[in-house]
């Protein structure tokens, strides 16, 4: 079956226009259902039956897979049926009736506006300093995605005008406006701190050889886990002790949006998101908030 896995892999980057990550993602969990499958004598599309499905979710089960794990596997599952059912290599797609395990919500997690202005005053002045403080106010000013920040071209920031054009999921493009305090932090990154880590010595690139905007220290490309390396240090030098992921960041991001009167269809535009649906749970962590604050600042709560 790795004959149609190769085909599906390509119709998901050339058809479905899916991102690195979302296809990298589904090769690895096919690939494991396929193994599945040929441990218990199904070698061709043809052979797998109902059976093999719910031998599937069973094993799932028994390697102690997560309920968000398992569902999405059996989202894999389900597309890769999909496709072998177009392409005529089943006669009947059965995992259709199959059904994933509940999830049970988790709440959203961000940071008040007080952490925030604590988190992006600790940078100093120096040229990493200078680097993180741009990084860190265009994460929270614009609540793009780490994997948009990682592959943002500097070409893409217009700083006279003050905005982003940020390359999304699917190669949709957005523009995002950028504040005052981001606008100066990415001037003074990108005029005093970036040009020298492009010109170390030892790197082969020149000033003008890179074309993304955050870079490390050797003028490369500047990557998922450097962000996260950065957010975690300032987390611990703020006396922050919640986990703070680029995702919360984006929360964040969200949330004070929503808290300060932002209407669905701007934030739904500002994220990225196709389906307004997907702003439910930052609708809820606001509701939520202000029935803290209300319980806990009311005299009569």
């Amino acid at each position: 079956m790795e004959g149609y896995l190769s085909l599906y892999i390509d119709s998901l980057i050339k058809e479905k226009k899916k991102s690195d990550n979302t296809v990298e993602a589904y090769r690895r969990d096919v690939r494991e259902f396929i193994r599945v499958l040929k441990e218990r004598g199904a070698d061709n599309p043809a052979d797998i039956t109902e059976e093999h499905i719910s031998q599937y979710v069973s094993y799932l089960w028994k390697n102690g897979r997560s309920r968000s794990t398992m569902s999405r596997k059996l989202s894999a599952v389900r597309s890769f049926m999909a496709f072998l059912y177009g392409e005529g290599a089943i006669s009947d797609n059965i995992t259709v009736n199959v059904r994933a395990p509940r999830i049970e919500k988790k709440e959203i997690e961000f940071l008040s506006i007080g952490e925030i202005e604590q988190l992006l005053a600790l940078p100093d002045d120096s040229g990493k300093g200078m680097r993180d403080r741009a990084l860190l106010e265009l994460m929270y000013g614009t609540g793009a995605r780490v994997s948009e920040v990682i592959d943002l071209k500097i070409d893409r920031v217009n700083l006279s005008i003050g905005y982003v054009n940020i390359t999304g999921e699917h190669g949709k493009a957005r523009i995002i406006p950028l504040g005052r305090p981001c606008r100066k932090a990415l001037e003074q990154y990108i005029e005093q701190a970036r040009p020298v880590f492009l010109q170390r010595k030892g790197n082969r690139k020149t000033a003008s050889g890179s074309d993304y905007l955050f870079v490390n220290f050797r003028g490369g490309k500047l990557t998922r886990q450097g962000i996260w390396k950065i957010i975690s240090s300032y987390t611990q030098e703020a006396g922050i002790t919640q986990n703070v992921t680029p995702q919360v960041l984006r929360n964040s991001f969200a949330v004070h949006m929503l808290q300060n009167g932002a209407d669905l269809k701007s934030l739904q535009e500002l994220m990225g998101f196709e389906d307004a649906s997907a702003l439910q749970g930052y609708l809820s962590a606001t509701r939520n908030r202000i029935k803290e604050v209300y319980d806990r600042t009311h005299p009569r709560a």
